[in-house]
């Protein structure tokens, strides 16, 4: 039977940029591009840090055959979606998040890691604390109560459905495998499940379609990035 999507593949997180420590230093150092902004979100700009943190925190993966830059491209149309739902929830108040579920989905991410000194490093190098990872998990899980408070009510799967699944993927499904069929009063419940979300994800493609329409989206992934400014010591003399 297929798989549900998760909290990480339904909305990847929309992680912070870290601020950046400033160093004195006697000589100033050439300019150096750190970051840059890649969309912007009714005036809500998205960093090239806050791809980056996605794909080091393994929230996504590249696919087979999937290259760098087309996962920063699909990791930022997510974060696009992410932020066009928190603007739109936001109007509300996000509820309140049980910290055990809390727990258990930051569990859930240092657990593609190796082991928990890789997750550590891996949290340092991004300049990522986990309280902040927390914080942006607990508002992720709210955007989930708000779908599902939202949309959920619009979502009804009726037995006729089920039959359908049960025939025409299970069965062949299992078919295919060299595996027999159980019967289908011990999957209903099961099958009820996927559907409920498989339609519940299609609600939530056509909400956030409209949220796109009606919001000022600028895309700059692709855009040449600007020349950095000259370094200070080689700036012309003011004109007294």
């Amino acid at each position: 039977m297929a798989r549900s999507r998760s909290l990480s593949a339904l909305f990847p997180l929309a992680l912070a940029a870290a601020a950046l420590a400033a160093h004195a230093q006697e000589t100033p150092a050439p300019p150096r591009l750190v970051d840059r902004v890649v969309a912007v979100v009714d005036e809500d700009p998205i960093l090239l840090s806050d791809v980056e943190r996605v794909i080091g925190l393994r929230v996504l993966e590249a696919g087979a055959g999937e290259s760098p830059e087309a996962l920063r491209r699909r990791v930022l149309d997510g974060l696009i979606e992410q932020r066009l739902r928190l603007h739109e929830i936001g109007r509300y108040g996000f509820e309140e998040t049980p910290l055990e579920e809390v727990d258990r989905q930051v569990e859930a991410l240092a657990a593609r890691f190796p082991d928990e000194a890789a997750y550590r490093a891996e949290l340092e190098r991004l300049g990522l604390a986990e309280s902040d990872l927390r914080q942006v998990v607990a508002r992720q899980l709210s955007v989930l109560a708000y779908v599902e408070q939202r949309l959920g009510p619009r979502v009804f799967v009726g037995v006729e459905e089920i039959r359908r699944y049960y025939d025409e993927e299970l069965v062949p499904e299992l078919a295919r495998d060299g595996q027999p069929p159980p019967p289908i009063d011990q999957v209903r419940e099961q099958i009820r499940a996927l559907l409920r979300e498989r339609r519940l994800n299609e609600e939530i493609d056509r909400w956030t379609e409209e949220l796109r329409a009606a919001a000022d989206v600028v895309d700059l992934l692709d855009a040449p990035a600007r020349p950095l400014p000259p370094e200070v010591g080689s700036l012309p003399p003011a004109v007294p």
